[in-house]
């Protein structure tokens, strides 16, 4: 190690040797850190300077001082300049640093490393280390060496965030799960808060230091009691009148509502320790403890079940920087920067302080805390800017006021009464916060705001007693309620699929909201209302932004959501297209932020590639985003075509209760002893069985009585009485669960729609949910059909025998033909159901709703295109066949590994087809193919309109021999 410290200490010296010239001296000092640790010269490790991304806000190109991916960029300032003024800018680089994003990003003067991991922290640097410090410091900037060691910081404050809420949730846990008297949910929940508050204040200079620690220490081993002590603190934090004397001598005034109401607890000894034990949470430096840890607390001490049934996520910082950035920083960014002179910039700083900002799905508040802190933010670059137009003393005049954002510029509503006092503490706290930060900013060379002086002190009394927020956070349904007026939206409104929406709330809750907003589809994802209301309640130049399901893209949730917004002045200014939700919740999700009126400049579209949250991302910059939040050609604008609506394309069968599934060795033994059994217990096929370890054969059979009476049914006594024992009792629980909901939502509405699905199947209890017997009667009638999975990130279609039953994990096309197969299993299809399709998580769905009903088949094939379509077919199955069997995988195996680069004889088969199928449509080599057959779709539908007739899927009619397109192939039971 003496060799390493030695290189930092030339380094120091030589770095002492700069005049610290961000143009002149950057790159020669970004070489000479990179000999210190160990390489020949950043070039040889790999680095490149001055390296190009893309502006977000405008066209042209930013340039980052140093990249080195996938460890670091580097972003360097002149000596003396203030770096907290840049850690937007350096977010923004990194943002935009894809693929393969750097894992750390510095900002260095010369003089000091600002470390930044945005992937764990947003808020602060994980450490900051003066160039002076390197040779016992260095450690932080691990990274650095050729072999990569893991840094060590000083100021992780994920780290300590997590384990001050696991401690707090934790004493929560144990006040409510006491065996004998456990506290009240609601006392506890306030008790602990009134707690986080103190302990949070005593470390940001609010409160005498030790407080909470010195009470709980004296109750541990004096004896005192804690229901006194701590009591006794939080009625003197809610007294404006100070203490004479006594130990509450110096403890401020903070009001703010959440002391109103103090319930003292007696805590028992392990609870007391829990708080200040050796290692108890107030022994935390809460200075260095996120406020987002109330969102985390929020969720871990709240109800699982009310969380699920309100669907409520948490949201992760660099996830709401997603909607604060484009929503509010960068328009606020444009015009401080664009401001000439003293009077504008003023004029901005009034306007400043004014801007309200509105959440209103806020949850613990963290949208609004970064709002907040974001916005006081700007304030002092805004004054930083001002500070190089005028003298010292007016600055010092104008940072009198050392912020001009006040929480009572943030309002938010909720559900759920503990959410909502949370979200006024965070903001409460990130009113102190800034006022600190802006003190840090304006103190350096200025005397008259250094620690202790006169003019440092008024800064803490400001922050106190605490702004009353009830007027700002509202408790109740935001979908029911007046919104507060704001120039901003932004949040991550609840979400729940329509199904999901009636089990959790009920049938009465889901007819108040459909006749209250009769407008959205009732089919759409509940977060749908939110964006709907949202811009209903935006003015011309205001802004909003919002988490939603991926749906928000696709089908119902997109006709009522994003397609009313940009059909009715919104423009999407700034959109992720789908991101996994980095969270305990399995959901995909959209980020759509958008302005009311014209947004002049590119629109910047981001998505997640693979499938675990730290995969890489891609953007492009678009004229226009689509409500589809697609890069491709927008085709969520074609038109479903009504000859294709009228068949051919099904969902499989619902069996509804695993009591209609038979396991494969007992059907085929019962079918052995009993033939004619062949008639009710059918071969059940799923997805997995198409592609996967089955080899295409059906791992298990359905008893379907479809068509049958309760009296035919029976002549099956073994199948019969299986469904019985085990389907029957089930479904008269579910039925009676049902006609008690429905009759709550009947008493409260007589003239109310009901649902009585389970009242359907209990009549017909004997046969499944939903049998599909149109399908059937349709397949029956073929030699073979085709089928695919439903959920599929590529559709891989093959023939089935009509022997087997489709599950409903399977699409269904009732056609036989090869010329039809050749069509579907084409990547022209591919691409339109790419576009069109939509999604369960991130994987893509196959329904006929979305693809199938609008996608246009050739309408002018000549007979040697659809025998060229046809041949090929058999050609691709027969080398899928030959390729199977030489090595021994599945079908899905095969697929993946077309994915890969290289030669491969599935992907010549498949080039063959898709050129035989784009001379069936006429479609020139180089032409766009989703640009086709959006065309073509449109052109059909007009034809519709107008009474003409049209080529639907499948073989022409004008063909007179369809058999000679019918092969033999298909898969068997």
């Amino acid at each position: 190690m003496s060799k390493v410290v030695d290189d930092l200490k030339s380094f120091q010296a030589y770095v002492a040797l700069l005049d610290g010239d961000e143009k002149g001296e950057a790159q020669v000092f970004c070489d000479r850190l990179f000999k210190a640790f160990g390489h020949d010269g950043y070039k040889e490790a790999g680095a490149s300077l001055e390296f190009r991304i893309k502006k977000r806000s405008s066209k042209g190109t930013s340039f980052a001082d140093l990249i080195w991916k996938p460890r670091l960029l580097l972003e360097m300032k002149k000596r003396g300049e203030k770096l907290q003024l840049h850690y937007y800018q350096a977010f923004n680089y990194w943002l935009n640093a894809v693929p393969n994003r750097p894992r750390y990003v510095v900002l260095c003067n010369f003089d000091e490393f600002w470390i930044y991991d945005f992937d764990r922290q947003l808020d602060e640097p994980v450490d900051r280390i003066a160039v002076s410090e390197l040779p016992v410091r260095y450690t932080a900037l691990n990274f650095l060496f050729p072999e990569d060691r893991q840094p060590i910081f000083n100021n992780d404050r994920e780290a300590v965030s997590r384990r001050a809420a696991d401690q707090t949730a934790e004493l929560f846990r144990s006040l409510v799960g006491r065996p004998q008297k456990p506290i009240p949910r609601h006392e506890a929940q306030r008790f602990v808060l009134q707690l986080v508050v103190a302990m949070f204040a005593e470390d940001i200079d609010m409160l005498p230091a030790g407080t909470v620690t010195s009470i709980i220490r004296d109750c541990l081993k004096h004896g005192m009691s804690s229901y006194d002590l701590l009591g006794g603190l939080f009625r003197q934090m809610n007294d404006p009148k100070p203490a004479k004397g006594g130990r509450f001598v110096g403890v401020p005034y903070f009001n703010g509502g959440l002391f109103a109401e103090v319930e003292a607890i007696d805590l028992a000894p392990g609870e007391m320790a829990l708080i200040g034990g050796e290692e108890g949470v107030a022994t935390k430096d809460w200075s260095k403890v996120n406020p987002a840890i109330f969102g985390t607390l929020f969720q871990q001490s709240m109800d699982e079940k009310l969380r699920h049934q309100h669907g409520r996520h948490f949201t992760s910082e660099a996830d709401i920087q997603r909607v604060i950035g484009p929503c509010i920083v960068r328009p606020w960014q444009a015009r401080i920067d664009a401001a000439k002179n003293r009077q504008e910039l003023l004029a901005l700083r009034r306007e400043l302080s004014e801007y309200r900002v509105l959440d209103p799905a806020c949850g613990s508040g963290n949208f609004l805390y970064v709002a907040f802190r974001e916005l006081a933010r700007l304030d002092i670059q805004l004054m930083m800017r001002l500070k190089l137009m005028i003298s010292r003393k007016d600055f010092l005049n104008q940072a009198k006021l050392l912020s001009v954002i006040s929480p009572r510029q943030f309002f938010g509503m909720d559900n759920d009464p503990f959410g909502v006092e949370l979200a006024k503490v965070t903001l409460m706290l990130a009113k102190k916060l800034a006022l600190d930060e802006a003190v840090e900013t304006f103190a350096e060379g200025e005397g008259e705001f250094q620690r202790g002086t006169k003019e440092f002190a008024f800064h803490n009394e400001e922050a106190l007693p605490l702004d009353n927020l009830d007027n700002n956070l509202l408790l109740g349904d935001a979908l029911f309620m007046e919104w507060p007026d704001a120039e901003v939206i932004v949040g991550n409104p609840p979400y729940q699929s329509k199904n999901k929406l009636q089990a959790e709330l009920g049938p009465a809750y889901l007819h108040k909201l459909r006749e209250r907003h009769p407008e959205v589809d009732g089919r759409a994802d509940y977060c749908v209302y939110w964006y709907r209301l949202a811009h209903d309640r935006l003015k011309d130049g205001q802004h909003a932004g919002l988490v939603g399901t991926n749906t928000i893209r696709q089908n119902y949730s997109r006709h009522s959501g994003l397609d009313y917004i940009v059909g009715n002045g919104g423009t999407i200014t700034e959109a992720v297209s789908s991101m996994i939700w980095p969270g305990k919740a399995v959901v995909h999700v959209s980020i759509a932020n958008w302005m009311k009126g014209d947004a002049p400049g590119p629109k910047r579209l981001y998505i997640q590639e693979g499938n675990i949250i730290n995969s890489g991302w891609r953007f492009a910059d678009l004229d226009r985003i689509p409500s589809s939040l697609s890069f491709a050609l927008d085709v969520t604008k074609a038109i479903p075509l009504i000859t294709n609506t009228r068949g051919g394309c099904h969902q499989g069968q619902t069996h509804g209760h695993e009591g209609f599934l038979v396991a494969k060795e007992t059907a085929e033994a019962l079918l052995k002893k009993k033939p004619a059994y062949s008639a009710v217990l059918k071969p059940f096929m799923i997805s997995d069985d198409l592609m996967g370890e089955q080899g295409g054969k059906p791992s298990r059979y359905v008893i379907d009585f479809t068509g049958l009476e309760l009296l035919e049914a029976r002549e099956f006594p073994e199948l019969f009485s299986q469904v019985e024992t085990s389907v029957l009792p089930d479904r008269i629980k579910a039925a009676k669960k049902e006609a008690e909901r429905n009759k709550e939502l009947l008493d409260d509405n007589p003239k109310a729609k009901v649902n009585r699905h389970h009242e359907g199947f209990l009549k017909r209890w004997w046969q499944m949910s939903y049998a599909r017997a149109d399908m059937i009667s349709e397949i029956t009638e073929l030699p073979r059909y085709i089928a695919c999975g439903r959920v599929t990130k590529r559709p891989i279609f093959e023939f089935v025998s009509p022997s087997i039953r489709p599950n409903d994990a399977l699409t269904v096309f009732s056609h036989a033909d090869d010329y039809t197969f050749g069509i579907l299993q084409s990547s022209v299809h591919w691409l339109w159901f790419v576009e069109r399709c939509s999604t369960i998580k991130s994987d893509p769905r196959y329904t006929s709703n979305t693809v199938f009903d609008s996608f246009p088949w050739p309408q002018a094939p000549t007979g040697r295109a659809i025998s060229d379509v046809a041949a090929a077919s058999v050609h691709l199955r027969d080398e899928r066949r030959r390729l199977l069997a030489k090595h021994n995988i599945t079908l899905r195996e095969l697929y993946r590994s077309i994915e890969l680069p290289g030669d491969h004889p599935l992907k010549v088969a498949t080039a063959t087809l898709d050129d035989a199928v784009r001379k069936a449509y006429g479609m020139a080599k180089k032409q766009d193919p989703l640009q086709f057959l959006l065309d073509l779709n449109l052109d059909l539908a007009k034809l519709e309109t107008d009474g003409k007739a049209i080529i639907s899927p499948g073989l022409p009619p004008f063909v007179k021999k369809p058999a000679q397109f019918v092969t033999a192939d298909c898969i068997q039971p």
